[in-house]
């Protein structure tokens, strides 16, 4: 199944798209995809629902504004140098564990909304990535039965304002955090829809050229030690995101570098798992 979220921002509906691309407005279903929902089954409880009641279900306009797939998740655990041609493209180590970072969840924003620049920005950088959705409260899981606790998986763009995150004192969610820089989407799809989630193409273009192309089968950390490991430090409650980190191909990584400019068009996806697009606008003062 594949949950989307609908229309204006931070007041989005729920919905699913259907196998055929329709997409049907579940608002009679009485709940939204939030820490509850995954909680109690909610992606059980709506295939039923939909199964029963779907035909007579509103549908979606194509063109309707899609919103991040993921209401409001308590936090956003990111996965740093994952990849390790990535991990050399930045001049860093492989990891012995897994680098984990925050992202702020006011970051998060819809598949294909705009890109706002951070103010006085010049080095923000982009990081197609696959985010795994948690669905159901996990702590101290062991790594047999980390899998049990996963809902889903989506698309995810871990922008980064490089001279905050790694010129700058601290932690490196000052470059993680700006507004914008999580667009979730274009939807949660179920664990059972993605038949192995460590074999899947990623890819992400700037202006029509290719920058970034792997695939998840070369992630250092796989995504039953991540959620084990993260669940070792904090409690992940249902609904939060584990975004398991970008490959090769990054602006920092290039020779010069090269960043992100008002105007520059940003598309990525993973197989399964759709493409978003981002357009970089400059900051106003009425942004967020």
């Amino acid at each position: 199944m594949k949950l989307i979220r609908f229309g204006i921002a931070d007041k989005e509906k729920p919905g699913v798209e259907q196998p055929d691309g329709t997409r049907l407005d579940v608002t009679a279903f009485g709940q939204d995809y939030e820490e509850t929902f995954f909680a109690t089954d909610g992606i059980g409880r709506l295939q039923k629902w939909v199964a029963e009641n779907g035909s007579t279900c509103p549908l979606v306009d194509k063109e309707t504004r899609l919103g991040p797939p993921v209401c409001r998740p308590s936090k956003l655990v990111c996965v740093g140098l994952n990849y390790a041609q990535h991990a050399a493209e930045s001049g860093m180590e492989i990891p012995e564990e897994p680098v984990l970072f925050f992202k702020a969840t006011t970051a998060i924003v819809g598949p294909n909304d705009d890109l706002i620049l951070p103010k006085g920005s010049k080095k923000t950088d982009w990081e197609v990535e696959l985010a795994v959705v948690i669905g159901k409260r996990t702590s101290y899981v062991p790594l047999k039965d980390a899998m049990d606790h996963v809902a889903g998986y989506v698309l995810h763009n871990d922008y980064s304002e490089r001279e905050y995150q790694l010129e700058r004192e601290g932690q490196w969610v000052k470059g993680k955090s700006c507004d914008t820089f999580a667009p979730l989407g274009p939807f949660l799809v179920t664990q059972d829809e993605i038949k192995d989630p460590h074999q899947l193409d990623l890819w992400l273009k700037l202006n029509g050229e290719t920058m970034q192309r792997s695939n998840t089968s070369d992630l250092v950390f796989k995504i039953p030690e991540l959620v084990s490991y993260i669940s070792e430090f904090m409690t992940l409650l249902p609904g939060d995101i584990i975004s398991t980190g970008t490959p090769f191909g990054v602006g920092l990584g290039l020779d010069p570098p090269r960043y992100l400019k008002a105007g520059d068009l940003v598309e990525l996806g993973i197989t399964g798992l759709g493409s978003s697009k981002q357009r970089a606008k400059t900051y106003q003062k009425n942004d967020y």
